[in-house]
């Protein structure tokens, strides 16, 4: 497929060999088709399923192009308005408070937001939601409100305060969870079903599902978590079955194979192989910074156990757009100027690049996220594929 292909599957191999990671699969494709396939290693360490190219993974925060993909399309239809206030559909979001910390006494110091959220600032992470993963004042809110996991379906899971005025700055979190209830509001579906409908079923992947059948959930690859020794081991991490509310910024599970085409569809600007799920203009405005000149500053973990720092590319100039990371320069790796790009908590990765007209998965389930071998890893392929 490719010139590069023998140098792609040495390093695979080698991660394998090393125990960098249990398994992985890797895929490069352009508009055409796929380029590069590959599957190494195992499924889960526990069993002895190989790691296949149809193998299912969680890929977490790669759920939230996805989600957006659904908003631009109700957008497209006049249901809702990118600069509109959210809250006249989902009232409830107009209710939660900004959190400024706490007093000396411990007690929490909250007020109303200066200015309603819209859907533009929940798409680019600019809304005031955060995650706690980097927020140490979130991670004592959660526990002394007794508010379930993020991982636990429960839809209270999501009521965090805000950490600043929206539009105010960026800091990635839940916005896209609130983008999905949007969507759940505004179409009358439940976001796995408007999913389906919507955008899934008329790309053709059918290996996508935000709530898994039993025939893809045997296919799926366990998440791993490394001691601290650095030995990987199979954690107990999986989205619930039967959740109180589907999370449109996270419970995604899919294929490379599947998820290359969705990012194929990016790549022609809204279609595939004949069908048009979004509009040309849509996709133009998820590669375009949509952050008001808010930075993308790095973000230091708060729960180390489950993710590292999150700072993609330092001192590499980038900006966010809906749905997207975008680079507006080139990386170390060689990704171009324009790139996409996100990621998975479980070390799932995806770039798309206009430039060179290619797109990529590589997909782990190794916490936590940002992993410095599989982060090294990563940065070895796209230096591979970018001399391509």
């Amino acid at each position: 497929m490719t010139r590069w292909r023998p140098q792609a599957d040495a390093l695979f191999q080698e991660a394998i060999a090393t125990a960098t990671v249990p398994g992985v699969v890797a895929m490069v494709a352009d508009a055409q088709g796929l380029l590069y396939e590959g599957a190494f290693g195992l499924r889960a360490l526990d069993a002895p399923a190989a790691m296949t190219a149809d193998t299912v993974f969680w890929v977490a925060s790669m759920t939230k192009p996805m989600t957006t993909a659904l908003a631009l399309q109700l957008v497209e239809a006049g249901q809702l308005q990118l600069d509109g206030p959210v809250q006249d559909a989902l009232p409830e979001i107009g209710q939660l408070p900004v959190c400024e910390g706490q007093d000396e006494g411990g007690v929490w110091r909250l007020r109303p937001p200066r200015r309603p959220i819209t859907l533009r600032q929940l798409l680019s992470h600019t809304s005031g939601l955060a995650y706690e993963f980097w927020s140490e004042t979130l991670v004592r809110y959660r526990k002394a409100h007794g508010l379930p996991s993020m991982g636990s379906g429960r839809r209270a899971a999501m009521d965090l305060p805000l950490v600043f005025d929206p539009g105010e700055r960026w800091e990635y979190g839940i916005g896209i969870d609130w983008a999905g209830l949007l969507v759940e509001r505004v179409t009358g579906q439940r976001l796995d079903v408007a999913l389906q409908d919507r955008l899934l079923g008329p790309l053709g992947l059918r290996d996508s599902s935000l709530a898994p059948p039993a025939a893809l959930r045997a296919r799926l690859a366990k998440v791993h978590q490394r001691d601290a020794g650095g030995v990987l081991a199979v954690t107990p991490v999986a989205v619930p079955e039967a959740p109180e509310v589907r999370m449109g910024g996270s419970d995604l599970h899919t294929s490379g194979a599947d998820y290359l085409r969705f990012l194929r569809m990016i790549l022609q600007g809204g279609q595939l192989d004949g069908v048009r799920v979004l509009a040309d203009a849509s996709v133009a405005l998820m590669g375009q910074p949509q952050t008001g000149g808010c930075p993308i500053r790095p973000l230091r973990s708060a729960l180390p156990r489950v993710a590292g720092d999150l700072d993609v590319f330092p001192g590499v100039d980038k900006s966010f757009g809906l749905g997207f990371l975008l680079l507006r320069e080139a990386s170390p790796t060689g990704l171009t100027p324009g790139t996409m790009l996100w990621s998975g908590l479980a070390n799932t990765y995806f770039w798309i690049e206009p430039a060179r007209g290619r797109a990529a998965v590589l997909l782990t389930q190794v916490l936590p996220y940002a992993d410095p071998r599989v982060a090294a890893l990563l940065a070895r392929f796209q230096r591979i594929v970018a001399a391509g």
